[in-house]
């Protein structure tokens, strides 16, 4: 069964477009979602509609969005409304520039999609456009509307298609400044920092997303199959969490638990123990070659 696609349209490079269609690139649908259910009954639990005041359920049909004002008092909108307001490009993404890759701040990263020609017509013109955008070397960038919001959306050649990234508006990037400036500016100790760095020289490894291990999710497997075995569940010992109190210790226990001493620790030991070992005596053979 193919893939269905998010979004239907077309892209265009100046005079030339093509018809497309958007595919999420990330999914949750694998992942274990539970339902809330009556505890008595084991039936699932329903919500219902009800105005906040008269605790009446209200149809959908009368239910409109409403923005808060302020406290208990909304601005009204109605759904004619808002779709006067709507932006007149809804199907098609526009490539307006291009831009280099490293200027993109993944702050600004939102989600990834896949994005592949839409039938046979036009599928000369999707890749002339991604060898096109390829040869710069750089993003393009276009906007696309989805649920009636218009995203900025960076493209880039993805094997023999395209990967659309929708990005974040700067009012929607917090200010890092919020939640930094209280960390002091100190200088740590060299032979601490040799410690920490030596730690993370012994887990250098390489991006291999296929040994990323979901344990809470695999977890959740083996709580469900015991469960429905009538087995009991019992939690694990877990030891606790203490505070640091002196991180040199705290750096030193960390490598020994490693396994492994940094670089200059066996070469001292080693010229420590040249310095101690006992000559050997001389016999009357070595005396007379000497």
């Amino acid at each position: 069964m193919s893939p269905r696609p998010y979004w239907k349209g077309y892209l265009r490079l100046s005079l030339v477009s093509c018809p497309i269609a958007l595919y999420p690139a990330t999914g949750d649908g694998e992942k274990i979602s539970f339902h809330q259910i009556n505890s008595e009954t084991g039936n699932r639990i329903r919500y219902k509609k009800v105005d906040a005041e008269t605790g009446e359920e209200v149809d959908s049909g009368d239910i409109i969005k409403g923005y808060e004002a302020s406290k208990g008092q909304y601005i009204q909108v109605e759904k004619e409304e808002l779709e006067a307001i709507e932006v007149e490009s809804t199907r098609t993404i526009e490539i307006d520039e291009f831009v280099p890759r490293e200027e993109i701040d993944d702050l600004y990263i939102v989600r990834p999609y896949f994005i592949a020609p839409e039938g046979k017509a036009g599928q000369d013109a999707f890749i002339t456009i991604r060898d096109a955008v390829e040869a710069t070397g750089k993003v393009a960038l276009g906007r696309i509307v989805l649920t009636s919001r218009e995203h900025v959306i960076a493209l880039q050649p993805r094997e023999k298609g395209l990967m659309g990234t929708l990005l974040r508006y700067p009012y929607e990037v917090r200010d890092p400044a919020d939640y930094f400036d209280d960390i002091p500016d100190m200088k740590i100790p060299k032979e601490m920092l040799d410690l920490a760095k030596h730690i993370v020289s012994t887990k250098a490894g390489h991006f291999k997303p296929e040994k990323f291990e979901d344990r809470y999710e695999k977890a959740l497997v083996d709580l469900l199959q015991k469960k429905a075995k009538g087995q009991k569940i019992e939690a694990p010992v877990r030891a606790k969490e203490s505070n640091v109190v002196d991180l040199m210790d705290a750096l030193k226990r960390s490598i020994k638990a490693e396994g492994l001493l940094p670089d200059r620790e066996p070469r001292a030991r080693r010229r420590a123990a040249s310095q101690t070992k006992p000559r050997r005596k001389q016999t009357a053979a070595t005396r007379k070659r000497a």
